[in-house]
């Protein structure tokens, strides 16, 4: 096990806001201002590191200033960049919700104990969470994340319990 901070993704910029600085911002916390809770924040691709001022709400986010961006041109050098934070200052979860980084890597196993891969991504397109899961063959299998489908998530022993729809793995 690392001793490394495993790093959530809480935000991603939109692109500059105005001609000061200021960027779109949206939050992928549960309590999407809550965002200033976790900093500071660091660019997924960069790992600079920024402390945010939500300065005020838009359409599905919030226009803020960042530390050390000034102008338009460098909020806009900021568009689609992922803001990252330790995954220690977030709040645990219940026992039934996970961080999608949780999910990967973990094995995952059929309701008889037999190996069907390993996560290797989550996915939300609206619905569902779904589990991409890579198979033994190095194919990808998209499994939903559901009761009914994983009955059974052991984060501790590293493994998925999974009673997949017929169909879904080859």
């Amino acid at each position: 096990m690392s001793d490394t901070p495993t790093q959530i993704c809480v935000a991603a910029i939109g692109g500059s806001y105005g001609v000061r600085g200021e960027v779109r911002l949206k939050s992928f916390c549960a309590d999407p201002i809550a965002i200033e809770d976790y900093q500071p924040l660091v660019a997924e691709n960069t790992g600079e590191s920024y402390m945010i001022t939500l300065t005020g709400t838009i359409k599905n986010g919030f226009t803020a200033r960042l530390t050390g961006v000034e102008t338009k041109e460098d909020a806009d050098a900021l568009r689609g960049v992922r803001l990252m934070t330790d995954q220690s200052r977030l709040p645990a979860l219940p026992d039934d919700e996970y961080y999608y980084t949780d999910l990967i890597g973990l094995e995952v196993l059929d309701t008889g104990g037999n190996p069907l891969g390993t996560v290797k991504d989550v996915q939300n397109h609206g619905a569902t969470d779904i589990l991409e899961v890579l198979t033994s063959g190095s194919e990808t299998a998209l499994l939903p994340f559901t009761e009914a489908a994983v009955p059974t998530v052991d984060i501790a022993s590293g493994r998925i319990i999974a009673d997949p729809p017929d169909g879904i793995f080859p």
